[in-house]
């Protein structure tokens, strides 16, 4: 046998279906941000909303870096496989360098176009090359007056160690040596690197050009321009702009498990000294302006000890942050955007009678952002406030920094209420302002506990306990987003409020375990993972493999934000082969391929990349009459399944499970912002001439249409661009 096919069967081995049934998770991910930079490029998006994507396609690859990237990095001598795509660790990382460096091309051309069209619009952003003399001149007087008070460059040397350099910041750089009247003498003297940090408050990103209104160049080019005057006793040798990433694979439970207690207050000390301790490890991504600065590049990459595969070339802007501040300055352009939406008040929802009285009689339902979040915080006000409610309970994960969430919590505590918080100080890179909310609601009389040793809470549950003359009951309320009201408005996510007693005594053994530092063990209407999400989800999948060979109709649909979890994938393999139809509505991480013959050729794999962050989690179990919906906090990652606290919610009411079914369908009909995945692992857009369904924009609309108020004016970027040119044709 070759080696090659040697290396095949390993790769093989242990899968219990074909390798081509599976894709590699971080490779899958890099997919995903290749699909919001498409958004990027779209000409029916807005300007002003392309260049958000530019934005948002940044902020995404950062943070994948500095985890996934991160945790493979540390991992790479390490011969474990991937269980679905078989890669080793080093392997992995050497794929998505690969592809890094091609998406990273893409997004340099995004941008140039997008610079393009902004000009069009009457704000140029150039480069210091491409200024007059006399704009170079003015540029300059701005520099020494303006910029250089504000600089603190450094030379690193044998004398003046490599400095700390950090994380997301810009840098103007430079090889640099000492100028000498005999040069030859000198011929072999040393370089030097000379540092700036050229990012910072007190320096504006974007320095207009005073003979123009509308010119501008960025801060660290006119800093880069300088550094001649900057270094007068040097000869500049090469120089660039360099932006890094440092590595964020570090969490509470790494170092510092055995000297915590989850719960008293050193558990949140532990947590503040992790994000210091962060901010300072390893350098993961380097990323520089300018071709042929070899040498430069290298020399940095040695004092970071960073292997140089780890360094991109860009010829765009390393950092995107000040696009924020162009699309400021075009607020007042409307059609460079999209049209204005608001979140409406649910018609199910009356504004004039108590939510409690209201749940009681039926199940609420919410659906953000077409749906607006008040109707649930006015419940947490009116419970707040109720002299029948005895307590209330709640998981937090991630906040609002203004949080109308805590002030209402904080407010029932004042009142007397025993109010127990669960508050997750482990939601990856809201810790800083989780510890402060924690700080605040314990100091209006709220009981905090953070969470379980091995288990990160990650569900979204609130019990409110109440005890009239009638008896005790419990209204409950379940949702798949966080209790963050900002992001109620941006994410698409489901909250599902009831008074069904039955649901309110699961979630009180829940609580009760979460207080005594356990999970729950048995479940009868709520999916809990750890124990008890997982299992049930297979035997649901099994229950339908029995429905399809009986000859009877079998049917499963997920709408989630990821697919990782082999365990499940194996199962939904083993349910296409047996003839259930599939179909996955998944924004993000898909490892399942769909169309391989004889394995998936009965599972669609779906993703919607919009307006709004797709965010809500929907099972469906079955068709017709027999069909079971579930909302759910929790992902198809083994993450969520086996190692955090979460939460799936069955749907009884009849009417609300029928308004998740419509939407599902209407969902996969989407012939605007669909992508289909394909047998080779592509995505495909399922745009059409003939049809115009936007998802979102459709249920948007209907929530308008329900509350009985008028939809603004819609006005595509088509549209705008055209009337435009017209314009400009007339002048």
């Amino acid at each position: 046998m070759d080696k090659k096919n040697k290396k095949n069967n390993e790769k093989r081995k242990d899968s219990k279906y074909p390798i081509e049934c599976y894709t590699n998770r971080e490779l899958s991910w890099l997919k995903f941000n290749e699909r919001v930079l498409e958004e990027a490029f779209d000409k029916e998006n807005p300007l002003c909303e392309q260049l958000n994507f530019l934005s948002i396609f940044q902020s995404n690859l950062d943070e994948f870096f500095m985890v996934r990237v991160g945790t493979l990095y540390d991992e790479r001598k390490s011969d474990d496989r991937d269980n679905k795509s078989r890669m080793t660790s080093r392997e992995q990382l050497d794929a998505i360098l690969d592809k890094t460096c091609k998406i990273l091309k893409e997004k340099d051309r995004c941008y140039h176009n997008l610079v393009k069209k902004l000009k069009h619009n009457n704000i140029e952003i150039t480069k210091y090359d491409n200024l007059s003399n006399k704009e170079k001149h003015e540029a300059k007087r701005y520099f020494n007056l303006q910029v250089m008070p504000l600089l603190s460059p450094q030379i690193v040397s044998h004398r003046q160690p490599f400095p700390f350099l950090a994380s997301k910041e810009l840098y103007c750089v430079a090889l640099l040596e000492s100028k000498s009247k005999n040069k030859r003498k000198e011929k072999g003297k040393s370089t030097l690197l000379g540092i700036i940090p050229s990012s910072g408050a007190m320096l504006k990103r974007l320095v207009p050009i005073s003979s123009s209104n509308s010119k501008y160049i960025l801060i660290e080019d006119l800093i880069k321009e300088n550094i001649p005057s900057i270094f007068k006793q040097y000869d500049v040798i090469n120089s660039s702009v360099i932006r890094l990433v440092r590595n964020a694979d570090i969490s509470i439970d790494d170092d510092h498990q055995d000297d915590i207690d989850f719960k008293n207050k050193d558990y949140r000390k532990a947590v503040e000294k992790m994000i210091t301790t962060r901010k300072r490890m390893g350098a993961i991504k380097l990323e520089y302006v300018g071709k042929n600065k070899t040498k430069l590049i290298s020399t940095i990459c040695d004092y970071l000890d960073l292997p140089k595969k780890h360094a991109f070339y860009s010829s765009a802007p390393l950092d995107f942050d000040f696009l924020s501040n162009i699309t400021n300055m075009l607020s007042s352009s409307k059609e460079l955007f999209y049209p204005t939406r608001a979140p409406q008040l649910s018609p199910n929802v009356a504004e004039d009678k108590s939510m409690i009285s209201q749940i009681k009689k039926k199940d609420i339902f919410l659906s953000y952002p077409y749906d607006s979040i008040r109707p649930f915080l006015r419940l947490l006000t009116e419970a707040a406030n109720d002299p029948d409610v005895v307590s209330i309970r709640i998981t937090l994960y991630r906040l609002a920094k203004i949080s109308q969430v805590v002030s209402a919590l904080s407010q029932a505590a004042e009142n007397g209420k025993d109010v127990m918080a669960l508050v997750e100080l482990r939601a990856r890179f809201d810790e800083a302002n989780n510890v402060e909310q924690s700080r605040e609601l314990e100091e209006s009389g709220c009981r905090i506990i953070y969470g379980l040793e091995k288990y990160k809470v990650h569900s979204k549950l609130c019990l409110i306990t109440r005890k009239s003359s009638k008896g005790v009951e419990y209204i409950t309320q379940i949702g798949t987003g966080n209790y963050n009201e900002k992001t109620a408005r941006l994410y698409t996510d489901y909250c599902l409020m009831t008074a069904d007693q039955l649901i309110g005594m699961e979630a009180v053994n829940v609580f009760n375990a979460l207080a005594a530092g356990d999970t729950v063990k048995e479940s009868n209407h709520l999916l809990v993972a750890p124990n008890c999400l997982q299992d049930k989800i297979i035997e649901k999948i099994d229950n339908q493999i029995l429905q399809a060979k009986a000859g009877k109709k079998a049917y499963i649909g997920f709408k989630l934000n990821s697919l990782t979890d082999k365990k499940i994938i194996d199962k939904l393999i083993e349910a296409s082969s047996a003839g259930v139809k599939i179909q996955m509505l998944i924004r993000g991480i898909c490892c399942l391929v769909p169309g391989i013959p004889g394995y998936t050729d009965n599972i669609e794999v779906y993703s919607i990349v919009g307006r709004y962050l797709e965010h809500g989690r929907i099972y469906i179990f079955g068709a017709d009459k027999k069909v079971e919906v579930y909302i759910a906090s929790a992902d198809m990652m083994t993450r969520n399944t086996t190692r955090r606290v979460e939460i799936a919610a069955p749907i009884y009411n009849q009417e609300i499970r029928d308004r998740l079914l419509e939407d599902f369908k209407t969902m996969l009909k989407d012939t605007c912002k669909l992508r289909v995945l394909q047998s080779d692992g592509t995505y495909v857009s399922a745009k059409s001439d003939n049809d115009n369904l936007n998802s979102q924009e459709y249920f948007m609309e209907k929530s308008y249409a329900k509350a009985g108020t008028p939809l603004p004016e819609k006005v595509s970027a088509k549209t705008s661009e055209n009337q435009k040119t017209k314009k400009q044709k007339k002048k």
